[in-house]
């Protein structure tokens, strides 16, 4: 027994040894600037460093040995489940394509939706199912599938891809996110404001896999500075409390244990002040005696060294809340970046993927709506809804990781005018490394409002546009995709240096030096556009399109719409705001893009038949789409902000529920608001009446 009691105190002490030396190796590797003020400790780290035998290399091997059986069957078939679901999916449903045509197409859209959930193919070879399956079901003719995959819809996503590629390749969007950022400025609450600002206005008009990507390096060398700028104070404070009388004095007190230098330098500053100084020292004398330990058999320098270790304790305290701090603040601001992505994509048709497939759905199952939605009135509606939902989530990142009231955000004492000046250091630093804006820059910015100005201004519906009358007087000839394709095809027009009469844009004005580089590229070269435009989303539009016009025909609209009616009885509103939860549940785990094009032409078939505008059932879902925060997988921007180390899954998940809701609440509000005003929901239009002919 007495031999069991010794084996378990050696490894008690050992475990204790080893848990403090990966606690204060973690602390040095955080706080290298700070000089090591525990003797004691650092010896009984060097002392403990031998390797342990059961730090062998060999043990995963005999741990994997002891699996248990079905665990090891598990990872086995979790191997394979790709195999397995491609080839039980068709098996399992093959009874709906062997019924009528209208569960045969049921079976297409369900096969498909099965493989985009588990990505067991890649998300744009799913979307070409339809060309197959669609003529070998008897559904649609190839030719008549085929022409959905491009549409007007997928030729403005093309088209305003290329001027982001555009504006990308040129660093614009660089430029202008230091910039705003300068302008802002980085006090505690602005820093985070801004960061979202910059991100959402991005995202608005680029990917927001490239707005975030771009981001977040900022993000990190702003974070860095703020941090080291942190560890220089505490260092310089330490510094003067190591050499300050007083403040060695308060050490000894605060730890509660003798220190006999630190007594010795009270006497003598004692002996120079005056009488109410000595009276003051004299209590602190007194309550030192009193927690003086009782006398043992150790030497003096054993007193020392436990009042080091004591120290030593409770800076690692210290330090690990200092660390909490700077983990809190680096949790906020990356995520303020992929919240921001998000968010600000919906504010334009070309923003994110749900928004097109929700021009296109319209135009495929309601021909007669006369382009209802389009770029100036869906940012009539989506940019108000944009600028709320961000200022909810800065409210909420604001008080979830920074903790101050919103009052006590805007201060800046000392302390923190010397972080803004070093954070704007840093920012002004990547700004001047861009240098001055070249003549590539502001041709492809001056490219880009114009594009922005013609979408506004093209049918701005509250007056008549410039293809109102012009253009579109017996037919919408022109759309906002001959806008984008036309400014798409200046960028692979006009060259990316200045002519000649340009003399102030060229950087070199010798002729010859010209003519050796021979004629200017253009502002965008094909090898640059086609290695940067997402083609897959082109195709992933092209078969919700397709499946969207396989409904019509095959007659699954007509007979979900009727077994829908029951839903009349209930309130539009709570219909929305189900739907909506419904939607944001499901990107969670799915596509966007895939969320919309399964789940828009349903609504719109029930819309029809409880006589509600499909617009107020069919937008709110589609801006849902756009609303997955709570998993790292769940969108490209969460996935390179989880990648930064900072978060965990469960960081995620806690702000993303609150997110989830603040973005349905939003939507809530502004359809019952405004956007009653702009599409005209109080009534059901006769475009989306199902005995239109068509």
């Amino acid at each position: 027994m007495t031999k069991i009691k010794t084996i378990w105190l050696i490894f008690r002490v050992n475990g204790e040894r080893v848990q403090g030396r990966e606690k204060l190796e973690a602390v040095d590797s955080r706080r290298s600037a700070r000089p090591s003020v525990c003797p004691l400790v650092a010896a009984s780290s060097l002392a403990s460093s031998s390797p342990s035998p059961s730090s062998s290399s060999s043990w995963p091997r005999s741990a994997m040995a002891v699996l248990p059986l079905r665990v090891r069957m598990f990872r086995v078939v979790w191997r394979v489940k790709s195999v397995f679901i491609l080839a039980s999916g068709p098996l399992v449903l093959l009874p709906l394509a062997l019924s009528t045509k209208e569960a045969a197409c049921a079976y297409v859209i369900l096969l498909m939706a099965l493989y985009w959930c588990t990505e067991v193919l890649p998300l744009a070879v799913t979307a070409l199912l339809p060309t197959i399956l669609f003529p070998v079901l008897g559904i649609m003719q190839s030719k008549d599938v085929c022409m959905q995959y491009l549409r007007d819809s997928n030729m403005l996503f093309v088209g305003g891809l290329m001027v982001a590629v555009a504006v990308e390749h040129w660093n614009l969007h660089k430029r202008i996110a230091l910039k705003v950022l300068l302008v802002v400025g980085v006090r505690p609450a602005l820093l985070m404001l801004g960061f979202m600002g910059v991100t959402a206005f991005l995202s608005m008009w680029i990917s927001n896999t490239a707005t975030a990507a771009m981001m977040v390096p900022i993000v990190h060398a702003v974070l860095d500075q703020l941090h080291r700028h942190d560890d220089m104070e505490e260092g310089r404070l330490k510094g003067r409390q190591d050499g300050n009388p007083g403040s060695a004095k308060q050490s000894a007190l605060v730890v509660g244990v003798p220190d006999a230098e630190a007594s010795g330098r009270t006497g003598e500053s004692g002996e120079r002040t005056g009488e109410g100084d000595v009276t003051a020292e004299t209590r602190e004398d007194a309550m030192m005696s009193s927690l003086k330990p009782p006398p043992q058999d150790k030497p003096p320098s054993a007193s020392k060294a436990s009042a080091s270790s004591v120290v030593c304790v409770l800076e690692m305290e210290e330090a690990d809340g200092v660390d909490e701090e700077r983990k809190r603040l680096s949790k906020g601001l990356l995520l303020s970046v992929c919240y921001a992505a998000s968010i600000g994509g919906i504010a334009t048709l070309t923003g994110t993927g749900p928004n097109l497939v929700l021009l296109g759905q319209m135009s495929q199952l309601f021909p007669q709506s006369g382009g209802v939605i389009n770029s100036a009135s869906w940012f009539a509606f989506a940019f108000p809804t944009m600028m709320i939902m961000l200022m909810m989530a800065w409210i909420l990142l604001q008080q979830v990781f920074i903790g101050r009231s919103l009052r006590g955000a805007w201060s800046c004492g000392a302390g923190q005018a010397a972080k803004e000046r070093a954070a704007r250091a840093v920012i002004g630093e990547e700004h001047r490394r861009l240098g001055p804006m070249t003549y590539g820059e502001a041709s492809v910015m001056a490219l880009f409002l114009l594009m922005v100005a013609l979408w506004f201004t093209r049918e701005p519906r509250f007056v008549d546009g410039w293809a109102s009358r012009v253009f579109n007087a017996e037919a919408e000839f022109v759309t906002d995709a001959t806008v984008a394709l036309m400014v798409a095809l200046l960028l692979f027009v006009l060259p990316s240096q200045p002519p000649k009469y340009l003399c102030c844009w060229r950087p070199n004005s010798d002729p010859d030096a010209q003519v050796s580089r021979g004629p200017a590229l253009p502002l965008l070269t094909w090898k640059v556009a086609q290695a940067k435009i997402p083609w897959n989303i082109v195709l992933l539009l092209g078969g919700g399109f397709a499946l969207a016009k396989g409904s019509e025909e095959s007659g699954l609209s007509r007979w979900l719409g009727s077994q829908m009616t029951p839903l009349h009885s209930i309130p539009p509103w709570a219909i929305t705001v189900v739907l909506c939860l419904l939607t944001a549940t499901f990107t969670e785990c799915a596509s966007n893009v895939a969320t919309a094009t399964l789940l828009l032409p349903i609504l719109a078939s029930m819309s029809q038949s409880i006589s509600v505008n499909p617009l107020y059932v069919m937008i709110p879902c589609t801006l849902s789409a756009s609303f997955a925060f709570m998993l790292p997988v769940a969108t490209p921007p969460n996935a390179i902000v989880f990648s930064s180390g900072y978060l965990k899954v469960a960081d995620m998940a806690k702000t993303g529920v609150v997110m989830n809701i603040i973005g349905i609440a939003c939507i809530s509000v502004a359809i019952n608001t405004w956007g009653r005003v702009l599409f005209s929901l109080d009534s059901f239009p006769e475009w989306a009446n199902a005995t239109t002919p068509i």
